[in-house]
């Protein structure tokens, strides 16, 4: 089954999993229900909308970039009281790169390939004030998601390649195959994005990696 391979790239990043209250953490990499919101934004999609036919195609990411994490705070005042709410504090990824990569039927892809390239409404990379710095959608190949993620082109930044080794491991993570035992269960499978009643399941992942030359690596 073909693969849509996406770039997910830009100053910051923030993919949450367990945050909550006042302290909004984010995931080491990209979460499945992060990068199916960034699909539903493209299509136009309400949260109300139901988007199950986006979660039963196959997810897995590899991190090509590993930047750092950022610690920022919020300060909010409660309008009606005038009084200064909890600090919040909130995490992101800098410098991050991955490579994304969506399993499904040739013609699902290919719609959510346009839709990317002409989004109805804003992408962002797991939070909004975390826009893509680069065109998200790369290319459909005719490969499974497996290959895909082992074979394409690595993404990092020319800068970040020659500090490297000549010698690096790509890891990634992926929705498992029939048969296969879960590595890690994480709570990113989105039921509903509706702000009334949001609700996520988990998910069971599978962790792998991929190692490669790097020519210009010291």
């Amino acid at each position: 089954m073909p693969t849509l391979l996406l770039r997910l790239s830009g100053p910051m990043q923030s993919w949450g999993v367990s945050g909550r209250f006042v302290n909004r953490s984010t995931s080491s990499s990209p979460t499945k229900s992060g990068v199916i919101g960034l699909l539903a934004a493209a299509e136009g999609r309400p949260r109300e909308q139901s988007v199950a036919d986006l979660v039963n195609l196959r997810f897995g990411v590899r991190t090509d970039q590993v930047g750092s994490v950022l610690r920022d705070f919020q300060t909010e005042i409660d309008w009606r009281t005038n009084k200064a709410k909890p600090l919040t504090n909130r995490y992101s990824l800098q410098d991050y790169r991955f490579l994304a990569a969506i399993e499904g039927p040739q013609e699902i892809l290919e719609g959510l390939e346009t839709t990317l390239k002409n989004p109805v409404f804003p992408l962002y990379l797991g939070r909004r004030s975390c826009p893509p710095g680069e065109r998200v959608p790369l290319k459909i190949v005719n490969e499974n998601l497996e290959i895909a993620l082992q074979k394409s082109d690595w993404l990092a930044a020319d800068w970040y390649r020659k500090k490297a080794s000549t010698s690096v491991r790509l890891p990634i993570s992926r929705d498992l195959l029939p048969g296969e035992s879960a590595d890690e269960l994480i709570r990113d499978l989105p039921e509903s994005f509706d702000p009334k009643e949001r609700r996520y399941e988990l998910r069971p992942i599978k962790h792998d990696s991929v190692t490669i030359s790097n020519e210009v690596g010291k």
